[in-house]
Parts: structure tokens; C-alpha cells; sequence
């Protein structure tokens, strides 16, 4: 009997040795597929699981297998991501998307990546790769726009914000996307009505930092009082908040209220004592309280830790308050060397002048400023004030 795949005279038969090698070939195909599918399936799930050292060991395992396996090169993208081995995750969506240029996952975790790193270009270019076969995918196109905002290009991050809207009404990281957007751009009203939605969805569960952005932005916008429900509803929640901490000192302040100001000034330097920037705010308080000594101890602790121009200016209006207009003016000189274009120092020098009974000077002091090309309307209206008196 003659075996088969051989011809009668002893020759093989190529057409069943060419099924015969197909057949294997398939088989082993197919068992490695098999292979590789349960190997992806373990290692997706150790990674899930924070199990990142196996799911990693598996995914390697993978690419032993075949070398340019996209699950494995993904996954080992994202298991170095959640490590925040940024650049050895890039490496590995790159080499995947080498051979698979648009493969979804290794697009979002390339742009993840660059983003992490604040690459905010290079993130935005691979966003919009993704974006080009997939454009309605809502956390795509919330990054993309954050990534723009991160650019300060006010047009096209509101343009996918507001594309998110479309697709999901009240989608709440575009509403909270497009209050820091406008926020940024010092439209707080704008920002404020896209805070204020979010309040309005979420209600007492709403994230403390929507209560103290609606906060802020009634800070900028000096409706203080309105500004320090937001901030007390987060105290509520967080009694040592910092920001809503300095939220409430800071509307007492516009309001003129220094003694409740100070309460919430104290508060937060009984956690952070070498705080320069509240030590000067504390200091202000007490000097406009007209408690100068205490104001004096707290712009000298500042001082301790740190130069700082406000605390040099606060002792400089305590001198300029106790009739010490030589020393404050001295000292007001000194602060424009090193900071010549805040146009407070030449008000405050040219008003002790004034007190001097030196008009003239004064009006020198704010000619200095003028010649700097820069406008503000405070040093022009005592410029013109004060040019009209002498003319009279």
C-alpha cells in the first residue's frame, strides 16, 4: 500500500504535501492565537487589578510569540503609564502604532503620555489623529480641548467643549472644562454660569472645587458677598480647605471687614506659620486696623523667610501713616529698583511728597512711570490732578 503524498514510482505528491504544510501551518495558527488570546486575557486583567510586574511578564511573553503584537505592545504602554513611566510607555505605542497606525488605545495612551508630561502640542496632534475616525468619543474630545486650553487657544477648546454638549447634554467635565476656560480669560461671568450649572445638577454632592471656583469668581468680580456663601458651604465640608480659607479672608477684605478677615488669615497660618504671601495679608489687615505694631511683627516674619515687595511696602505705609514720609519714601525708592513697573510704589512716593508739601516732586515721581510706556489710569488721574492744581 502506498503512503500518501507519494506517487506510484516513489515521487511525492506536491499538491499533498503543499495541503499537508498548509494544514500544519494553520493548526499552529490557530493554536497560537489561542495562545496569545489567553495570555491577553490574564494580563489584561492583572492589569486592571494593579498586578503590574505578572501582567507585564505575560505581555512579554506575548511578543516572544510574535513580535509586534499590538495587545502586547499596548498593554505594556498602559502598564508602564500607570507606573508614570511616561517615556518608556511612549516607546511602546509608538512601536505599535509603527504597524498598526491607527490602532485607538495606543493613540490615547501616546496622547495621555505626552500630556502627563506637558507636551501639550505633541499630545494635541495625536488627539486629532484619533479624532479623525473616531470624533464623537466624549473623553477624546473633553482631553482634546483641555490640551488646548492647557495652549491657551480660546476658539478651539471651546469649539470641542461645546461639540461634548452636543453629544451629551450637561456632560459635566465639558461644563467644568469651559468655566476654567473662560475663567482663564478673565470672562468670570461667562465661567460663573458654567460653574453654577454643575451646582445646580450635582447640589450639596457637587466637587468642593466647583464651590470654590463659583467663589472665586464672585472674588473677581467683587460681589463679595455673594462670593462667601461658596466658600463657607466648602468649609462645611473642609474645615481646613486652604483655598476656601483664603477665599473667605479675602471677601472680608474687599469688604472691608479686616477683623473677620484676619480670623480666616490666622486660620491658615496656624497650619502653614512661614506662609509669606498670608503673613502680608494678616500684615495689612492689622495696618488697617491701625494696629502698626502687630502689622510691623507680621511683614518682619515674612521678611524672615523671604524678601518680599509687599511685606517692604506694607512697613513702608506704616511709615508714611506714623508721618515718617522720608523713611517710607526711602524705602518705596528702594522696592522701584527692583520691581519698576508696579505703579503703586510711584502713587504711594508721589503722596508722600504731596504730604511734603513738594507737589512738584511728586509730579516727577509719576512722570518717571509715564516714561515707561505703560498706561494706568490711577498714575494718570494723579498726574492730571495734580499738573491742574499747579496750573491754578
Amino acid at each position: 500500500m502506498m503512503n500518501k503524498g507519494i506517487e506510484p514510482n516513489g515521487a511525492h505528491n506536491p499538491d499533498e504535501t503543499y495541503k499537508q504544510q498548509f494544514e500544519d501551518d494553520e493548526r499552529m495558527q490557530k493554536e497560537q492565537a489561542h495562545q496569545l488570546a489567553e495570555l491577553s486575557q490574564k494580563a489584561y486583567q492583572l492589569l486592571k487589578e494593579d498586578y503590574l510586574a505578572e501582567a507585564e511578564d505575560l505581555f512579554k511573553e506575548m511578543l516572544a510569540l510574535e513580535s509586534h503584537n499590538n495587545y502586547a505592545l499596548v498593554g505594556l504602554g498602559d502598564a508602564a503609564r500607570k507606573r508614570k513611566g511616561f517615556n518608556e510607555a511612549i516607546e511602546y505605542y509608538q512601536r505599535c502604532l509603527e504597524h498598526f497606525p491607527q490602532n485607538n488605545y495606543a493613540l490615547f495612551g501616546l496622547a495621555d503620555c505626552y500630556k502627563s508630561l506637558r507636551h501639550y502640542h505633541k499630545a494635541i496632534g495625536v488627539w486629532e489623529r484619533y479624532l479623525e475616525h473616531d470624533d464623537r468619543n466624549v473623553t477624546v474630545l473633553t482631553r482634546v480641548a483641555d490640551a488646548y486650553r492647557k495652549v491657551r487657544n480660546l476658539q478651539r477648546s471651546q469649539e470641542l467643549y461645546l461639540k461634548v454638549l452636543q453629544i451629551e447634554p450637561d456632560n459635566a467635565y465639558a461644563l467644568i472644562g469651559l468655566g476654567h476656560l473662560h475663567y482663564d480669560f478673565k470672562d468670570f461671568e461667562k465661567a460663573k454660569s458654567y460653574w453654577e450649572r454643575i451646582h445646580q445638577l450635582h447640589g450639596e454632592s457637587v466637587d468642593i472645587r466647583v464651590l470654590t471656583s463659583l467663589g472665586n469668581c464672585h472674588r473677581k468680580l467683587k460681589t463679595y458677598a455673594d462670593g462667601l456663601r461658596y466658600f463657607e458651604a466648602a468649609l462645611e465640608r473642609e474645615p481646613h480647605n486652604f483655598y476656601a480659607l483664603f477665599g473667605m479672608a479675602d471677601c472680608y477684605r474687599g469688604l472691608n471687614q479686616q477683623t473677620q478677615s484676619l480670623q480666616y488669615w490666622n486660620r491658615i497660618l496656624e497650619r502653614d506659620p512661614d506662609n509669606k504671601v498670608i503673613l502680608t495679608r494678616a500684615g495689612d489687615a492689622y495696618r488697617n486696623m491701625q494696629d502698626y505694631d502687630r502689622a510691623a511683627m507680621y511683614y518682619k516674619k515674612a521678611l524672615n523667610i523671604e524678601f518680599d515687595v509687599y511685606a517692604v511696602l506694607g512697613l513702608a505705609l506704616i511709615n508714611k501713616a506714623q508721618g515718617k514720609l522720608h523713611d517710607a519714601i526711602e524705602s518705596l525708592e528702594g522696592l522701584v529698583k527692583s520691581d519698576p513697573k508696579n505703579h503703586r510704589l510711584y502713587t504711594e512716593i508721589a503722596d508722600c511728597y504731596v504730604k511734603l508739601g513738594q507737589p512738584q516732586r511728586a509730579l516727577e515721581v509719576l512722570g518717571r512711570f509715564q516714561k515707561l510706556g505703560i498706561r494706568n489710569r490711577h498714575v494718570y488721574d494723579m498726574y492730571e490732578r495734580l499738573r491742574n492744581r499747579a496750573a491754578e
